[in-house]
């Protein structure tokens, strides 16, 4: 027969049997986490959702700033265009440029616009 020694050193403790059956607890729960967030579709589209509103809400403030800019670039270009006919212009015509000003200033902004539009698709 066997000694009862040669049994204990073979056979693992039972305390070692616990932490063994604890951490395949600890592995088997953390698959099972990992396949329910693989299986939650309305909760990744969710986030992904979030996601994109984020981008876009970046974007937009970018965009917004851009165009801000520009236009301010537009009025100064616009007001030293007014400067020049001022100058150049008889006074009834600089007149008739005063008080349609404001139409052409958004004329100009438009048409920068269409032109931000324009080079953005093409690019």
């Amino acid at each position: 027969m066997t000694s009862p020694s040669q049994d204990d050193r073979s056979a693992p403790g039972s305390e070692e049997l616990r932490e063994q059956v604890e951490r395949t607890r600890e592995d088997l729960g953390r698959t099972v986490e990992a396949l329910a967030a693989k299986a939650d579709v309305k909760g990744r589209a969710r986030d992904k959702a979030v996601e994109v509103q984020q981008r876009a809400a970046a974007k937009a403030g970018e965009l917004k700033a851009r165009t801000a800019d520009v236009a301010h670039q537009v009025q100064d270009a616009a007001h030293q265009v007014q400067d020049k006919v001022q100058d150049t212009v008889p006074e009834p015509a600089g007149r008739a440029l005063r008080d349609n000003r404001t139409l052409l200033l958004a004329a100009g902004g438009a048409a920068v616009v269409v032109w931000l539009t324009y080079r953005r698709r093409k690019g």
